[in-house]
């Protein structure tokens, strides 16, 4: 099986040559300082087409009232996931070749590989990443490490910095 459309939504992994080039690379990525349950959680995405970028987001994660210590990592890690989802969508993108490139292994492996989807806060936001991916029929996730996703960590900490959340756990950017 090719390892560049292996994993692809919706359709069978072909040859290269019978695939257009994949020409939409996405990254999210997501934080929760100073602390992991329960601190500020705020996400970045960023999406490139050609090589260049067409858009990106930076944002607080805003819990829904009573639940405001339903904070983590992972909720905002898909938070930053279904927002390029969602991005996608609007653009009328769900059929073209895309990748999404995240450090986080949680999000990757629930929504692309063999890892089911199991407790914690961010359940919800997985079955509902989940859901939207149907829309989709050539996206698929690749799991980066941390260094090679600088500008979606820049965006998922920019929103934390302008709330003067204190980072204890991450590098202060």
């Amino acid at each position: 099986m090719n390892d560049l459309f292996e994993g692809l939504v919706g359709e069978k992994a072909q040859s290269r040559e019978s695939q257009p080039p994949i020409n939409i690379k996405a990254y999210f990525d997501g934080a929760c300082e100073p602390k992991n349950p329960g601190g500020t959680a705020s996400f970045g995405a960023v999406v490139f087409k050609d090589g260049k970028r067409v858009w990106d987001c930076s944002r607080l994660f805003v819990p829904q009232k009573g639940r405001e210590l339903e904070t983590s990592n992972n909720v905002a890690e898909y938070c930053g996931f279904i927002a390029i989802l969602d991005w996608l969508n609007l653009q009328g993108w769900t059929a073209e070749a895309v990748i999404v490139y995240g450090d986080s292994k949680l999000v990757i492996e629930q929504m692309f590989g063999h890892w089911r989807i199991k407790k914690g806060f961010y359940v919800l936001l997985a079955w509902e990443a989940k859901q939207k991916l149907r829309n989709f029929k050539r996206l698929r996730g690749c799991w980066i490490p941390r260094e090679e996703n600088g500008i979606a960590d820049e965006l998922s900490k920019a929103e934390l910095l302008k709330a003067g959340v204190e980072f204890r756990i991450q590098p202060n950017p």
